[in-house]
């Protein structure tokens, strides 16, 4: 309390600043640096309302959380039922739109042109800039018309099998990945070819299906390999879900296959649904202080990775003694850990366990097992030794312990 004796206020509320207050902005003032929003009023606003959700969220007792989860599920059902309600009669009124925009135009054909038809400029149809890009749902649902690239069976079977791997595209539903397979072309690429560069305005993301790509980063004039993807991984959808820049050079090591897919597409199908999903998952990722040397771009890497999984009450997540070959956040719900018969630990919403097994390659230490349904996600050891710097963490985890 040195730098709180000058003020003349009284030693409540001196204990007041120190106790609660001085915490609660050191916390902010850390999570806004690590950040580094532009604007950093919105983010601490939005900071201080997770902060109130979260310790609201730690009040609750299992059973209530269980009822809140049970509840949201319901109306999720329920959001989608509705949702497919909407879609019919919004089908519906377009096909009558559209069959009375015809006969309007059949009439409009017989007349003659206005007098001033031949001297009207002819609109300008440049690309405007990527931040003035805007996709209303009305612009989604009825103007939008996806591309369709040819495609063999084999190519529609092994492009099926690269997009099941994905964060981006895994949980789309059955019709939207229909367009979406659709929509790719195949890129083949040579040994050293760059994809996609540093700088550049973003038009297309690539999923790979073959072959290892570079992720290049030039740093004061001199460029740095900072990851390497593999089969499955996606590049390039920073800049458009972001519209920004490319962030890296991307680089073929070898002759590689990966599919390529639009701006457009990805904005009307993918993007919105994407985005949230990997800013929540970001969100998670940011409280682990196992990850909190990861830069935006490492973390959003790992975001990507992630994969949900439900476990029902009672039911074990990982066991002790066994090899441990996945990393689990704990998204819904809470969780127990058990060592020896014993309960050691509870688990929260935000709570993560199972990474140091992964790290050292040590058996797991304990059991935990399910307290009411529960949502959690996970990274497998494959992902997670390939995206996170092992020995690094390794340092790091002793404190851990």
């Amino acid at each position: 309390m040195e730098g709180l004796d000058a003020l003349k206020i009284s030693e409540d509320k001196k204990k007041y600043i120190v106790d609660l207050l001085n915490p609660v902005l050191e916390e902010m003032v850390a999570e806004c640096i690590h950040r580094m929003p532009r604007d950093p009023v919105p983010f601490m606003l939005e900071w201080l309302e997770q902060k109130k959700v979260t310790e609201e969220d730690k009040q609750l007792s299992p059973e209530q959380k269980a009822t809140v989860i049970a509840e949201n599920m319901k109306l999720e059902e329920e959001i989608k039922r509705v949702r497919g309600q909407l879609q019919e009669c919004s089908k519906l009124a377009a096909s009558d739109k559209n069959h009375d925009d015809q006969e309007e135009e059949d009439e409009d054909d017989d007349e003659p042109p206005p007098p001033d038809f031949e001297n009207r400029a002819v609109p300008s149809k440049a690309r405007g800039g990527v931040s003035a890009e805007a996709y209303g749902e009305y612009n989604k649902k009825k103007d939008f018309v996806a591309p369709v690239i040819a495609k063999t069976d084999e190519q529609k079977e092994r492009l099926k099998a690269v997009l099941s791997k994905s964060f981006l595209f895994s949980s789309l539903e059955d019709n939207d990945f229909g367009i979406i397979i659709g929509a790719m072309k195949e890129v083949q690429c040579k040994a050293k070819q760059r994809v996609i560069v540093q700088g550049d305005v973003g038009d297309f993301l690539f999923v790979i299906e073959s072959g290892d790509f570079d992720c290049i980063v030039n740093a004061g004039g001199t460029e740095r390999v900072v990851k390497t993807c593999g089969s499955g991984d996606v590049f390039g959808e920073l800049a458009l879900l972001y519209n920004c820049p490319r962030a890296a050079t991307v680089q073929a090591k070898g002759a590689s296959v990966c599919w390529q897919l639009d701006r457009d597409t990805f904005n009307t199908i993918v993007k919105e649904a994407a985005q949230k999903k990997r800013d929540r998952y970001d969100a998670f990722l940011s409280k682990v202080p196992l990850l909190e040397s990861m830069d935006a771009y490492e973390r959003s890497q790992l975001a990507d990775a992630l994969v949900s999984e439900v476990f029902a009450d009672g039911q074990t997540v990982m066991t002790q003694g066994e090899v441990g070959k996945k990393f689990y956040i704990l998204e819904e719900g809470a969780a127990v850990a058990m060592k020896n018969g014993t309960k050691v630990m509870d688990f929260g919403v935000g709570d993560y366990f199972g990474e140091l097994a992964l790290i050292t390659d040590q058996p797991r230490a304990a059991t935990v097992i399910a307290k009411g349904s529960c949502k959690m996600l996970s990274v497998d050891s494959r992902s997670f030794k390939r995206l996170l710097n092992v020995n690094d963490l390794l340092e790091r985890s002793n404190k851990y312990k």
